[in-house]
């Protein structure tokens, strides 16, 4: 789930309103036109808005265990990013921050509490620091951070990964991708790992996509005093080593923000704890 690389970008709104099977009566779901691409969309609950964005290597569905539970105490959206899910790739430049004030835009949200795991976290940021005046809370989970300089061997990891997409296929680079300390902790339990697989498997082809996303400029890791949403950070305490640091930079750089360290957990922190990061998310909610 990775957010930086030299060459390639793994990072990467509504005409229609659908009911989405499987998810209850109430849900909405749809295509939303947003900066001359088409983001897919599915919204569920009412009340303040909760805004969640999934992680590199996946899409909307790793928020599943969140999805209809939070819906009991907010108006829950989530979405697919750029080339993810059921969202197109982009063939010109873009900003996932500003594809998701535009999806806010198009569903009329003015304010929105905004979690974010990885790539999403990522997002997160940039949004709170882009249009601060949208975001009412902010939850980067194991997070990405726009400006940081990961470590040599994080980036010769992905270069060697983006390399065996191109020379064996994507399929194989995913293989590999979950036995990489970022995805090894949710690999080991059988059933959200064979989830993690499908939804990653589904998403091979981000491992071949255009590095189109333009940086923030000046980057998120020197402007972190200047975000005032009330903040938690979210990470795993077996997450990799470059992630736990990006969350003391967020912890120590971000006024006021707290940070909560989910034991057991790795990088795909709501999906290989459920329950106790549905229950920090929800008491942190409780507190808007």
């Amino acid at each position: 789930m990775l957010c930086r690389r030299p060459v390639l970008a793994l990072v990467f709104a509504g005409l229609l309103y659908l009911p989405a099977k499987g998810y209850g009566e109430d849900n909405r779901a749809g295509i939303a036109e947003v900066n001359g691409a088409k983001l897919y969309y599915e919204m569920v609950g009412e009340g303040q808005p909760l805004v969640l964005i999934h992680g590199g290597g996946l899409d909307r569905r790793m928020w599943d265990e969140q999805f209809q539970m939070f819906a009991e105490h907010s108006r829950v959206i989530r979405y697919d990013v750029r080339g993810y899910g059921k969202s197109e790739a982009s063939h010109k430049p873009y900003a996932s921050a500003e594809d998701l004030y535009g999806l806010l835009q198009f569903l009329q949200v003015e304010k929105a509490d905004i979690v974010g795991l990885s790539l999403g976290g990522r997002i997160a940021v940039d949004l709170a620091l882009t249009h601060p005046e949208v975001v009412n809370l902010l939850i980067p989970v194991a997070p990405g951070l726009s400006g940081f300089q990961f470590s040599a061997k994080h980036n010769q990891e992905m270069i060697e990964l983006v390399n065996v997409a191109q020379e064996d296929g994507e399929t194989r680079a995913v293989e590999l991708w979950l036995q990489n300390p970022y995805m090894k902790p949710g690999m080991e339990n059988p059933t959200v790992g064979q989830r993690i697989r499908s939804i990653a498997m589904e998403n091979a082809q981000v491992w071949l996509m255009a590095p189109l996303e333009r940086p923030l400029s000046p980057p998120a890791i020197n402007r972190l005093s200047e975000i005032h949403a009330p903040t938690l950070i979210i990470v795993g305490d077996r997450d990799i080593p470059d992630i736990q640091k990006i969350a003391r930079t967020l912890e120590t750089g971000i006024p006021g923000a707290k940070k909560v360290v989910i034991h057991g957990a790795g990088h795909m922190v709501n999906m290989e704890k459920p329950e106790e990061f549905n229950r920090v998310v929800l008491e942190f909610l409780s507190k808007r």
